[in-house]
């Protein structure tokens, strides 16, 4: 495109999201900064000096010399992937019904769980905690029922219900019709035909899932007790309070914590637009 068809308006729409886009980038980028600073370089010096002088990757091998760093990266990553993967699942089990059957009482059931997304997790906390203590999903009895005791609470919400309803929804009726006079039955048509079709959906979602999964902190701060279940957002603070005078160890495993959700995210990247613009088509 030649920059006289440019319009004035769309110009400045773009220099706008650009500078936010910046704008939003300068915490992290100043985070990298910190992590790479050597130890005679003073992080707090005014005015501030972005660039390291003394360039060192020392910072990231102390971290993972000193803390079971590694140890909260696989934790998270059992946590966030089956989180995903129940997630996906039982969403689209209970989206489908909800898109493409009928049955009596399906409009008061699909606006009762749309309206828990407006009910914070933090108000339902204390009787959630309550039914996984007695149901002995924490780790004090065994490694498995810790995990489970982070998974459950969150392996279904109303967001990935809703969202994977209206992905549903977009697909026309006329397929489902042709699969029957082919035979499948309403599994066969769920698995190997509809879903299929909403993979940029199912990536959605599998992008949020896990981006909220691998950042909780609370949940798991209050249920875990042992150490070698800590994921790394509660590993990160415990890193950040026997470290509180060294920022860079601080900084260093607070990128170490980034990279995989850069990494998953660049992923599904090519599904991330298509599902976003796609999953809201039609109510």
């Amino acid at each position: 495109m030649k920059i006289k068809n440019i319009k004035p308006k769309n110009l400045l729409t773009h220099a706008i999201l650009i500078f936010v886009c910046l704008l939003s980038l300068i915490p992290f980028l100043w985070l990298l900064s910190t992590a790479l600073k050597g130890r005679g370089e003073n992080i707090f010096a005014y005015p501030p000096v972005f660039f390291p002088k003394d360039f060192t990757l020392n910072n990231f091998i102390e971290v993972l010399k000193l803390v079971p760093i590694v140890k909260y990266v696989l934790n998270s990553f059992i946590v966030a992937g089956i989180t995903v993967v129940l997630n996906v699942i039982l969403s689209a089990l209970a989206a489908y019904p909800l898109a493409r059957m009928e049955f009596k009482g399906k409009k008061i059931t699909f606006f009762a769980i749309l309206a828990t997304i407006m009910v914070p997790f933090q108000t339902i906390m204390l009787p959630v905690y309550i039914i996984t203590l007695k149901l002995n999903l924490v780790d004090s009895y065994s490694e498995i029922m810790g995990y489970l005791g982070l998974i459950l609470p969150f392996a279904v919400n109303a967001f990935g219900i809703f969202l994977l309803r209206q992905a549903f929804l977009t697909i026309p009726k006329e397929i489902e019709e042709s699969a029957v006079v082919d035979g499948c039955n309403s599994l066969q048509i769920f698995s190997k035909i509809l879903l299929p079709m909403i993979k940029p959906q199912v990536a959605l979602l599998a992008i949020f899932t896990f981006i909220g999964s691998w950042g909780e902190f609370l949940w798991p701060s209050i249920v875990l007790t042992n150490e070698k279940l800590y994921t790394l957002p509660v590993g990160i603070n415990n890193l950040s309070s026997a470290f509180s005078s060294d920022y860079r160890l601080v900084a260093a495993g607070s990128i170490i914590s980034i990279i995989p959700i850069i990494i998953f995210f660049l992923s599904l990247q090519k599904y991330f637009i298509q599902g976003e613009n796609e999953g809201a088509v039609k109510g």
